[in-house]
């Protein structure tokens, strides 16, 4: 008789976000005359800039043309858009990459959650508490998590992310072979300092682990001082692989494409003791796996580093970090405790009255028709926090935030 992977059947309920939707569409279905607003669900909602659409009629002229024509492309991309990405992501903060170093994807949540299928599962992970829920599901499919009892992984090691250190995930007393870092962090809007960034890679360094960096939301730290990629810091070739993203950068939700960066250096070892770069077994992967990123959308994402591209591109970005500001400031305002939103479209705040995170969706929902984040959905010291978005749009973000406070005023 055929078998399954046994693992997926530990996995509790619904992920996060579908169970968010579930929620959604019953109540929608109750009161099919409530505008409800969504801010949970970190979706863009700005069309893509002139510049990228220009280019994407372009290359799609270019498919209907012989001489222009694109069949298959090459399994990391195209040398334009890969030459682009080095140029203004990296170069420009004075790091150095080769071209098959790069590797374009259809998204950063498909790469993040695939990357660990090279990894042997008698790993151990590390994750922040709270964390963006993929990095553990697909660890918990693979078979590398243990069970999942009272909300805890047992072979997950969980870093404890809260208002007593900044919500920056601490080194662990236990041994990590695989260490998952986001910053600016999803869910908590909160970056990591290059003083941490630069232990965390020492700490790699010392027990042989790799730094799975999760980058997708750089483009939105404001602050000169934060650093934008992990290879800002000495050494962390060696021990780091990066995931970037187009889809909050560009608004690439809908079009997809990312990239994750794979150095030639950075390795991982077999039972012996004998070094593997992970450059080549990833590439491997790719090419069995993956066919690519269509030429046409390629083409749209070079635009975003052209001059016209990058100036647009900013504007979009500096609205919904005006957003940010106006949920970020609204919310204090109420007395709230609230952390994010400076150098991340995200927002975390402290619940009123230490409510469970799930009872204050329920009453966002029901009473002001607002949907956000309950925050236990990222893990366990996400109790008692909710995540907003910045990816609404103008207008509904300020309706949002002046009906929470008729709410929640006291």
């Amino acid at each position: 008789m055929v078998k399954i992977n046994e693992n997926f059947l530990k996995l509790p309920g619904n992920y996060l976000f579908a169970e968010i939707k579930k929620r959604v569409e019953a109540f929608s279905k109750e009161n099919p005359s409530a505008e409800i607003i969504r801010l949970g669900i970190g979706d863009v909602t700005l069309p893509l800039t002139e510049e990228v659409v220009d280019e994407l009629h372009k290359a799609v002229d270019d498919m209907a043309v012989k001489e222009t024509f694109k069949g298959y492309g090459p399994d990391q991309g195209y040398d334009f858009l890969i030459d682009a990405i080095i140029e203004n992501e990296y170069n420009s903060r004075g790091v150095l990459l080769d071209r098959d170093e790069i590797f374009l994807s259809d998204g950063a949540k498909c790469d993040t959650g695939n990357f660990q299928e090279i990894f042997g599962t008698d790993n151990i992970i590390a994750v922040s508490d709270p964390v963006y829920p993929v990095y553990v599901d697909t660890n918990a499919m693979a078979g590398r998590t243990g069970d999942f009892i009272n909300g805890k992984w047992t072979k997950v090691v969980y870093m404890p992310c809260n208002e007593d250190n900044d919500f920056t995930p601490q080194l662990p007393k236990e041994k990590a072979d695989i260490i998952y870092l986001c910053s600016p962090n999803n869910p908590t809007g909160t970056t990591i300092s290059k003083k941490h960034l630069t232990e965390w890679v020492n700490y790699a360094k010392e027990n042989k682990a790799v730094i799975l960096f999760d980058a997708a939301y750089s483009d939105y730290i404001k602050e000169d001082t934060e650093v934008k990629s992990i290879y800002e810091i000495d050494g962390a070739k060696d021990v780091a692989v990066e995931f970037k993203s187009f889809s909050k950068k560009a608004g690439f939700t809908g079009t997809r494409c990312a990239f994750t960066v794979v150095p030639k250096q950075a390795a991982a070892y077999t039972e012996t003791g004998e070094k593997v770069f992970l450059n080549k077994l990833w590439a491997r992967r790719v090419a069995t796996k993956f066919n690519g990123v269509s030429y046409i959308v390629q083409k749209g994402a070079a635009a975003v580093y052209t001059e016209k591209g990058k100036e647009q591109t900013r504007k979009v970005i500096d609205y919904y970090m005006e957003n940010a500001r106006i949920i970020r400031e609204g919310l204090i305002s109420l007395g709230l405790t609230v952390y994010g939103g400076v150098n991340a479209p995200y927002i975390w705040l402290k619940t009123p009255n230490n409510m469970p995170s799930w009872d204050f969706f329920d009453k966002l929902l029901t009473e002001v028709h607002v949907v956000g984040t309950p925050g236990s959905g990222f893990g366990p010291s996400g109790e008692g926090f909710f995540r907003l978005t910045a990816f609404g749009s103008r207008e509904n973000t300020k309706k949002a935030i002046e009906a929470i406070k008729k709410s929640l005023a006291i």
